[in-house]
């Protein structure tokens, strides 16, 4: 059962508890369609405001700026470049123990890729989409790819032509199969996140939503 919308007062209350602001497009979706619905839902437990899904470490992470991947093409080979090897160590224990410290480092490194960013929708396999709520790129959406090829690539309408990442109100219309880069994933149509085509609400209050998301209703 698709969860019921937030009301303004709610997401508010998350946006000052999580020490963010929710993109426009992202707060229409939130108190006019669901609090999850297709997407990660945004919930409060005893714990606070929080994502399901989402992992509960992450929080301290979430008002950093979200890095675009150019920014630390640097610091990853480097440390990459640093992974301890076998033959430089008198002995096994010796390299285990030089090795889970740097192996701990990366995974902080891996951490702060996705600093200021929300998984809004998994795609299995440790594939997911994020939605950027932090720093210049606020309200963008990406790829989240490490799991095969360790990368995090923008969702775009036209990547060969350099276009930007695409903003919330795009992915809902588009979804991220059809906005990854060439030869990426299955190849497919656009298909709207949110099933329209099942709209469960009256048809004004679609009208209103779809002008506010900028989503065409499938004929």
């Amino acid at each position: 059962m698709t969860e019921p919308p937030l009301i303004e007062s709610e997401i508010a209350e998350a946006e000052r508890e999580l020490g963010v602001s929710f993109p426009e497009s992202y707060r229409a979706y939130l108190s006019g369609v669901s609090a999850g619905g297709a997407l990660s839902r945004l919930e409060r437990s005893g714990r606070g405001w929080w994502w399901a899904g989402n992992r509960e470490d992450r929080r301290a992470l979430l008002a950093l700026p979200f890095p675009h991947p150019d920014s630390y093409v640097e610091a990853d080979d480097e440390l990459t470049a640093r992974e301890p090897q076998a033959e430089a160590f008198e002995n096994e224990a010796a390299h285990l123990a030089a090795w889970h410290a740097w192996d701990d480092e990366a995974g902080r490194f891996e951490d702060l890729k996705t600093a200021g960013a929300v998984v809004v929708q998994e795609h299995g396999c440790g594939f997911s989409t994020l939605l950027a709520l932090t720093g210049p790129l606020a309200g963008t959406m990406w790829w989240d790819g490490r799991a095969t090829c360790d990368l995090i690539v923008p969702l775009s309408l036209d990547h060969v032509g350099g276009a930007p990442p695409v903003r919330f109100s795009e992915w809902l219309e588009h979804g991220s199969w059809a906005l990854l880069p060439p030869g990426w994933g299955p190849s497919s149509p656009p298909a709207p996140v949110i099933p329209l085509s099942a709209d469960p609400f009256p048809r004004d209050r679609f009208r209103g939503l779809a002008r506010r998301l900028r989503i065409r209703r499938p004929r």
